[in-house]
């Protein structure tokens, strides 16, 4: 059956089903772009689609509290199984991997890949001991609380692979760049939770993320990139690329890694000819097919990460 890429509304996301699926893709991208990921993204999603993934496009929702966002993520999730369940019958697609969780996948771009990042550090037991140790008791108990009245049933993504591009494990300062501002509003409790340092201290305490690529971009100046390492301390420590990096190769299956050519949005890009036109005036904006290297990529890492879960 000749696959047709389109997107529908499915619950609270923006889903092209694919008539004969080997995966779920489960996209987050960044602020701001990935309100619109349908969009903006459209021509890195469409490849994704013609190598024969059903994608969900998971729109972002700008907040200072991630805990909520990200929990809300896992919550569409469930709801998703059985409404693509329903819509794929409808269409006469095959419909039975939408009852296997472990055929779904993650995919996260810039801010985006927090919110996935949160998710598996939650599939572990014993994550409230952890946000004790990093954050505190009221913490704790602020998010158990939270769990307990907006949680699905089953609080995991264990066994779900995770391909993060250009991460940004974002502060306020992030979000808000007058420092000034920034400051004041953490200083008031009011700036973004979990922090920078806080969302280091619970995936560096996490014996999870086994089955996690990482793609970076060697001129991105806002995640940082792997030759971070060779430059200052002060640019070392601000590189959410390399701190995130250092840690995930400490994992009992070590992340699958590449950085490519490329600014922070390049994922961006809708095809218009020869040609991804990508949004962004202050890059190249524009980029031939032939030199356009991520999808091939990402394509690749999600066939071994495939690989790897099924090993485990």
């Amino acid at each position: 059956m000749q696959a047709k890429f389109r997107f529908r509304p499915v619950s609270f996301s923006w889903v092209a089903v694919h008539p004969e699926p080997k995966g779920v893709i489960q996209f987050v991208g960044g602020a701001f772009f990935g309100t619109f990921p349908t969009i903006f993204y459209r021509y890195f999603l469409r490849k994704l689609f013609e190598e024969g993934y059903t994608i969900v496009t998971l729109p972002f929702r700008f907040s200072f509290r991630h805990w909520p966002l990200a929990i809300g993520l896992l919550r569409e999730q469930d709801a998703l199984r059985q409404e693509l369940t329903t819509l794929a019958i409808h269409l006469g697609y095959e419909h039975e991997i939408y009852n296997h969780k472990d055929r779904y996948l993650w995919i996260g771009h810039s801010l985006g890949c927090k919110y996935i990042t949160l998710l598996e550090f939650l599939s572990g037991k014993q994550w409230p001991q952890a946000i004790e140790a990093c954050i505190g008791r009221k913490e704790r108990q602020r998010l158990e609380n939270l769990v307990e009245a907006n949680g699905p049933e089953e609080l995991s993504i264990k066994g779900q692979p995770s391909l993060l591009i250009a991460p940004d494990i974002s502060n306020t300062e992030s979000a808000i760049p007058v420092r000034a501002v920034a400051q004041l509003l953490d200083r008031l409790q009011l700036g973004v939770l979990p922090t920078r340092e806080q969302t280091q201290c619970l995936i560096s305490g996490s014996d999870l993320f086994n089955l996690a690529a990482l793609v970076s971009f060697k001129k991105d100046e806002l995640a940082g990139s792997i030759t971070d390492g060779q430059k200052s301390e002060e640019i070392q420590k601000n590189s959410d690329v390399l701190w995130l990096l250092r840690q995930l190769q400490l994992r009992r299956l070590p992340a699958i890694n590449q950085e490519l050519p490329g600014k922070h949005l390049e994922p961006l890009g809708i095809q218009i000819g020869p040609y991804v036109v990508d949004f962004n005036p202050l890059d190249k904006f524009v980029e031939l097919l032939s030199q356009r290297f991520l999808e091939k990529v990402v394509i690749q890492f999600l066939d071994k990460l495939k690989q790897r879960a099924k090993d485990i």
